[in-house]
């Protein structure tokens, strides 16, 4: 943390005892965060649920993640650093980019701002005006950042902004790392007419937080689940006998209208699936040449969707949907992304 200092004062040092006493109270009270209290919009302040819907965000799923991630860090009682050295203070300070990327996450970080308080004891409530901390966006997810360009700006309780530092810097350089990863792919597909999509490698209970990150990149998001799209592997055709089987019986299975892609690894793969009425097909680990020559087979029949994976890398992003695919299967973008380098700086304290 840079900027601003803040001081140590006789009233703080006097005042930890009770701080300390009352959010321990709140902790045990809360339990770890779950029991009675609200899991859904009710648990946020209007402006934040507004946020959250605005960009495509499951309310309660963010505020699932959220406690989750406040838990963790009030499990064993209170910020006792923060509540004797900071007690009685208040500050402003803002979350500023170190490096130049994509940003994403920040209604996320509005939202550890209002569940913070059920962990303090509900002193100060989201919804009103004894909010013992604000946070607001200075800018919106998806914006291209350069080193010093602020973000988010938080002002008030200091133990309340210090409680929530590192969980909304998890969030919000975790998210953007992603962002930016994406972002990249997506800057060197311009012009063409692919684009690059995730996958389900994402962290346990930050799928939908994640995914949402690919799109502030420029990305596009594969099936969330097992069931909103089917798409038939290698094991499966082995388990049914064969690419064809495999198609029928999940026709048979699958509802109404539901995609069903195939995954192929030869050419002779692709006809087969495309004999047996698939009509998205991933290509997987197919080197450039043979990439061709499985678009080409596959463009014989209307309304194909062609996904390419395996064997990517940016530098080749260009060449590889220069073969004529819709689309870039890119797991790393979630399961190997460097955090973005973001730090909160203090801009004064009193």
């Amino acid at each position: 943390m840079t900027g601003g200092t803040i001081g140590v004062t006789d009233a703080a040092v006097q005042a930890t005892g009770a701080a300390v006493q009352a959010t321990d109270a709140a902790v045990q009270a809360t339990g770890t965060g779950n029991g009675t209290l609200a899991t859904g919009p009710a648990a946020l302040g209007p402006a934040t649920v507004r946020a959250l819907e605005a960009v495509g965000l499951d309310v309660s799923d963010v505020v699932r993640v959220v406690r989750a991630a406040l838990d963790e860090d009030f499990r064993y009682g209170a910020d006792v650093t923060s509540a004797a050295t900071v007690a009685g203070r208040t500050v402003t300070a803002d979350v500023v980019a170190r490096e130049a990327g994509v940003v994403a996450g920040l209604p996320v970080a509005l939202a550890v701002f209002d569940l913070l308080a059920d962990y303090r004891g509900g002193a100060a409530s989201p919804h009103g005006p004894g909010r013992a901390a604000t946070a607001s966006a200075l800018v919106a997810d998806g914006t291209r950042l350069v080193p010093g360009d602020a973000v988010l700006r938080v002002s008030g309780d200091a133990v309340v902004v210090l409680g929530a530092e590192r969980t909304i810097l998890n969030f919000v350089t975790h998210l953007s790392g992603i962002a930016s990863a994406t972002r990249e792919w997506a800057d060197a597909l311009a012009g063409t007419e692919a684009v690059v999509r995730d996958t389900r490698k994402t962290l346990p209970g930050l799928r939908s937080l994640e995914k949402y990150a690919v799109r502030c990149g420029g990305g596009e998001n594969h099936r969330m689940g097992l069931g909103d799209a089917a798409l038939v592997k290698d094991n499966h055709v082995a388990a049914a006998g064969g690419i064809a089987a495999a198609v029928r019986a999940v026709r048979a299975a699958a509802p109404p209208g539901l995609v069903i892609e195939v995954e192929c690894d030869s050419v002779a793969q692709v006809s087969e699936a495309l004999e047996a009425g698939a009509r998205f097909i991933l290509l997987d680990n197919m080197p450039v040449p043979v990439l061709r020559e499985a678009v080409a087979v596959a463009r014989a029949y209307e309304g194909v969707r062609l996904e390419a994976s395996g064997r990517l890398r940016v530098a080749n992003a260009r060449e590889v949907a220069s073969t004529g695919v819709d689309y870039l299967s890119v797991g790393s973008l979630t399961h190997s992304s460097r955090a973005l380098d973001l730090g909160l700086d203090y801009s004064g304290a009193s």
